[in-house]
């Protein structure tokens, strides 16, 4: 018999990979459990088209790293719906999904691309349990409050030494424009940064004398579009990549910096707002050429902290506090041993959280 398993099985993971499928609502869906030694794992419900199990697999594998390096009681796990999330059908291919993950107790969703507190709501209505709820409900909705935003902001306050600039009068670009983008470029915003382009699945918006922010949010919310914004020029898609800036901040979908555009960017500092979104190769051209790009597991854990405490009852007064906690530590201690050691921030972020996960995996039983 031919062996079926994925090719990316490790030591680590992952535990469990599920798909769902249901012809009546037309509904196809992937649930990954990848590590859950810490405790059950917490990650977003992705609904896109064109999702696929590796894709999963690496999104739920950044949970786990991200998790332990946060030090929550936490594992690694994620999912997705194949649809796309404009559907009219979306509440009934997502109670279904919620209803076909009900036994498996490993797995906390939360939102992610395409879902929101809405839709967090539909699944707690079917489950019992899901995380970014929104307050009527008892929640913390990260995405409207700007959890990960507000972490990569703190990121930024560390790393801003580490990449030799200054947070006051740095120019940002933002790459996709949405929940965890605009958030950041807000965040930013009050410490000094000056946004002077951002992107959509539309083009991009570019003004060197600045953008602003509440403005361009305001028009991104009516309009659906960034490139409806009344003033500086558009751009295509992808002309972020060519746009000078001090910090760039891709928050999108995954591996969008990769080997043929990495030498093409013009930045000092890479906050990694979306999940996975540098390929490793161009990690390493992003290092030679002398670029800080502090890696996902690292920068965007605000949402998954803020889920955590969420989860426990907390408020949101509290889910700040526990963020800017631990993002400027961990920040500051990856970005110390990648320069002490010479590393990339990647492998000095990966080595420590490994070492977490093999600790945790120690306490449980082997048989």
């Amino acid at each position: 018999m031919e062996n079926s398993f994925p090719p990316f099985m490790d030591e680590y993971g992952p535990e469990k990979i599920v798909y769902i499928y249901e012809p009546r609502c037309g509904l196809k869906g992937i649930i990954v459990i990848d590590n859950i030694a810490a405790g059950p794992g917490i990650g977003g419900i992705r609904m896109a088209p064109d999702v696929t199990t590796e894709e999963v697999f690496r999104l739920a594998r950044a949970m786990t790293w991200k998790n332990a390096l946060a030090g929550i009681p936490h594992g690694g796990a994620k999912s997705a719906i194949l649809a796309d999330p404009s559907t009219p059908n979306k509440e009934t291919l997502v109670r279904q999904f919620a209803r076909a993950m009900e036994s498996m107790r490993g797995y906390i969703p939360g939102p992610d691309m395409g879902t929101d507190e809405v839709t967090m709501g539909w699944v707690r209505d079917e489950i019992g349990r899901s995380v970014g709820l929104s307050k009527v409900l008892g929640g913390i909705p990260l995405d409207q409050i700007g959890a990960t935003g507000y972490g990569l902001a703190i990121c930024a306050e560390v790393a801003q030494e580490f990449a030799g600039i200054k947070l006051a009068g740095a120019r940002v670009v933002v790459q996709g424009f949405g929940n965890v983008g605009s958030h950041t470029a807000r965040y930013l915003g009050e410490r000094g940064a000056v946004l002077v382009a951002a992107s959509d699945l539309d083009g991009t918006i570019h003004d060197p004398d600045g953008i602003d922010v509440d403005k361009l949010i305001q028009v991104k919310q009516e309009t659906g579009r960034v490139t409806t914004y009344d003033g500086g020029e558009t751009l295509p898609i992808n002309a972020w990549v060519d746009i000078p800036c001090e910090i760039f901040v891709p928050a999108a979908r995954p591996d969008v910096i990769d080997e043929a555009n990495a030498p093409r960017l013009k930045c000092q500092l890479v906050l990694q707002g979306a999940n996975i979104p540098v390929t490793a190769r161009a990690e390493r051209i992003l290092h030679d050429s002398g670029i800080v790009s502090v890696p996902d597991f690292v920068a965007n854990a605000g949402g998954v902290i803020c889920a955590a405490v969420e989860y426990r009852g907390g408020t949101q007064k509290q889910a700040f506090e526990t963020i800017e906690e631990k993002v400027r530590e961990n920040t500051r201690e990856v970005l110390e041993l990648a320069r002490s050691h010479s590393q990339m921030p990647t492998e000095a972020a990966l080595a420590l959280a490994k070492q977490r996960v093999a600790e945790a995996m120690a306490y449980r039983r082997s048989r």
